[in-house]
């Protein structure tokens, strides 16, 4: 599985929308869209981001294990 499937597997299982995610990476929708497409490459600083707002670990978020473990 991608990273791409991954995050956007996180964020449906939270009930959280494509809006949402893209205000917590300081992006529009749309911005956060192209990344789950495809269109756009997810930056280093935005995967932290994620990891501490989901408090799940880098290796989970980009596919390197499938053991989801929290950041800190």
């Amino acid at each position: 599985m991608n990273y791409r499937d991954i995050i956007r597997g996180v964020r449906e299982d939270r009930d959280d929308t494509q809006a949402r995610i893209g205000e917590v990476l300081n992006k529009s929708q749309q911005g956060y869209s192209h990344i789950e497409s495809g269109r756009a490459e997810l930056k280093i600083d935005d995967l932290i981001k994620l990891c501490k707002f989901y408090d799940l670990s880098a290796d989970y978020l980009i596919g390197l294990t499938s053991t989801p473990r929290s950041c800190k």
